[in-house]
């Protein structure tokens, strides 16, 4: 299951800059292979220190990782809700993501002008969340309207999610975001197709200058402050470094770059984590001597459905699974010699696939 994240964000705030780092990150490229499907969409590796362990241990003909596809969705302006600008093709663009990185700007640069003529990343923020409110408006009361014919009939079901689908309106009319309600799964089957687009996660990103990007400022207070309420991540990226980052050649020379500025890490892996925990997802791995490879799958999945992430006969005819732990691969070399250790777990339908789980599925169609 591939990751989709759509990058949104006001002009000027340095969405676009943070993109085309992203996108062109020749340090990542240089290991993992890397391509851009369409001018606004980056298919990004997921850098992962456990597919070099494996790749040590089994010698493969290649190693493939994960990956995020980034899209930059354009033509957000104020009225895009009504089609304004490019507004229909944003929020249907949006509407195919599986979480939403809102970069908002935290930098003061004069030469830089701010469409509302002042820094302020909580009006930024606002302004956006008020044309997907509208737009989710708009949907629940189709779907409201809709069912409610239906609960004149006597329809249980559709009585309760008109009630549901009722405070869901009114709490967007108030101007609060979807994802903050507190429903519960049955609750969110009342509007579950709908694919509500503040009801997508959201990871905000705090673009700061460079001198900022380790103590960040009062802008970054501010818009943490204002977002504590909500289930979402806040990542503070320099967009700026990115861009640099995204011009080195090889990995030493980002390595040597990063220690130069004290980061660990750059923007991109931040921001890669950032989504995983805020999608609560794990990767688990396949060995062999043709190709090591990382899957991405939700956490909590049992067996069979990781397995389906392969192919769809893995789930259907699933037999078994045997499962080495990573650590016990590192620690006895080889298959052979996690077997002999009794490191090789043989697990059925109710396993839970774990984070770093080294898997080989028995199946039969």
């Amino acid at each position: 299951m591939a990751l989709k994240c759509g990058i949104v964000g006001l002009p000027n705030v340095g969405k676009s800059t943070l993109f085309n780092a992203l996108s062109n990150n020749k340090a990542e490229a240089a290991n993992f292979p890397f391509c851009t499907i369409e001018p606004n969409v980056g298919i990004v590796t997921v850098p992962d220190e456990r597919l070099e362990i494996l790749k040590r241990l089994v010698n493969p003909k290649q190693v493939l990782p994960t990956t995020i596809e980034f899209v930059d969705i354009a033509g957000l302006v104020k009225g895009a809700s009504k089609g304004e600008g490019l507004g229909n093709k944003f929020l249907a663009n949006i509407r195919e993501v599986d979480a939403i990185i809102h970069v908002v700007r935290c930098f003061d640069d004069e030469n830089v002008v701010h469409v509302a003529g002042t820094i302020d990343p909580v009006f930024d923020k606002e302004v956006i969340d008020n044309e997907l409110q509208l737009r989710d408006i708009e949907s629940v009361e189709g779907k409201i309207n809709k069912l409610t014919k239906i609960a004149k009939t006597g329809d249980i079901e559709a009585k309760l999610f008109v009630k549901t689908l009722e405070q869901v309106l009114s709490s967007l009319q108030d101007g609060v975001n979807v994802r903050a309600l507190d429903h519960s799964s049955d609750q969110k089957k009342a509007y579950a197709e709908l694919f509500l687009l503040t009801a997508k996660p959201v990871i905000y990103v705090a673009n700061v200058g460079e001198e900022e990007i380790h103590e960040g400022n009062s802008y970054v207070d501010a818009l943490a402050d204002f977002i504590k309420t909500e289930s979402s991540k806040l990542v503070v990226v320099s967009a700026s470094i990115e861009a640099e980052i995204a011009e080195l050649e090889d990995n030493e020379e980002r390595t040597m770059f990063l220690d130069e500025y004290g980061l660990k890490e750059s923007g991109l892996s931040k921001l890669i984590k950032a989504s995983y925990e805020l999608l609560d997802l794990v990767t688990y791995f396949t060995a062999g001597e043709q190709e090591v490879r990382a899957w991405t799958i939700t956490r909590g999945w049992k067996a069979p459905k990781a397995a389906g992430v392969i192919h769809g006969d893995f789930e259907k005819g699933f037999i078994k699974a045997e499962v080495i732990k990573i650590s016990d691969y590192e620690r006895y070399k080889t298959e052979s010699g996690c077997r002999d250790a009794g490191k090789l777990a043989i697990e059925g339908k109710e396993y839970v696939v774990q984070d770093g789980d080294v898997m080989h599925f028995r199946f039969n169609v």
